[in-house]
C-alpha cells in the first residue's frame, strides 16, 4: 500500500498538527516502511530553537516512522493501533548538524529488526537528495 497522506499517517501516532512530521507514506511491507517529508523547511517547525531545526531531532523522525509503521501492520491485520514507547536508541550517527538548510524532501525508511508481543526494534535511515543524514537503532515498549 502507498500514496497515504499526512491525515492518514496523524491517525496512526500520537503527535498531532504541526508534531506529525511526515507527509506521506511512500510504500510499506510487513518489514520497512518509507516515508517523505517536507516540513523540515517550514519557519515554524516546532521542534526549531534559535532558528535552526537540529539533526538530532531525525531521532524523533526516525521513532514516527516506527510508530506509522506499527500503525499499518495493525490495521491490516484487522487490529487496533497500539500505543507505544520509546525506551531506547542506540547507534544513532547524524552525518549533518541541522536540517532545516536542506532545499529537498526528507526520505526515511524504517526495517522492523526484533519483535515481540510488547516490544519492537526498527533500524531507520533518513536520507536528502541521496545522502544519509542519520541512522540508528530505536527501541520500543508497546501499551495495551
Amino acid at each position: 500500500m502507498t500514496g497515504l497522506d499526512r491525515d492518514a499517517i496523524a491517525s496512526m501516532i500520537p503527535h498531532q498538527g504541526a508534531m506529525c512530521l511526515w507527509d506521506t507514506v511512500v510504500a510499506w511491507d510487513a518489514a520497512s516502511v518509507t516515508l517523505r517529508s517536507a516540513g523540515h523547511r517550514a519557519p515554524d517547525h516546532p521542534l526549531r530553537s534559535d532558528g535552526q531545526l537540529r539533526a538530532l531531532h531525525l531521532c524523533e523522525y526516525g521513532a514516527q516512522a516506527m510508530a506509522v509503521h506499527g500503525g499499518l501492520r495493525a490495521r491490516q491485520a484487522g487490529g487496533r493501533v497500539r500505543p507505544g514507547m520509546l525506551v531506547a536508541l542506540r547507534g544513532v550517527q547524524l552525518h549533518v548538524a541541522r536540517i532545516d538548510d536542506l532545499a529537498g524532501d526528507l526520505d526515511c525508511v524504517a526495517e522492523v529488526l526484533v519483535e515481540s508481543d510488547d516490544s519492537q526494534q526498527y533500524a531507520f535511515r533518513i536520507r536528502c537528495d541521496g545522502v544519509l543524514l542519520a541512522e540508528g537503532r530505536a527501541a520500543v515498549m508497546l501499551g495495551t
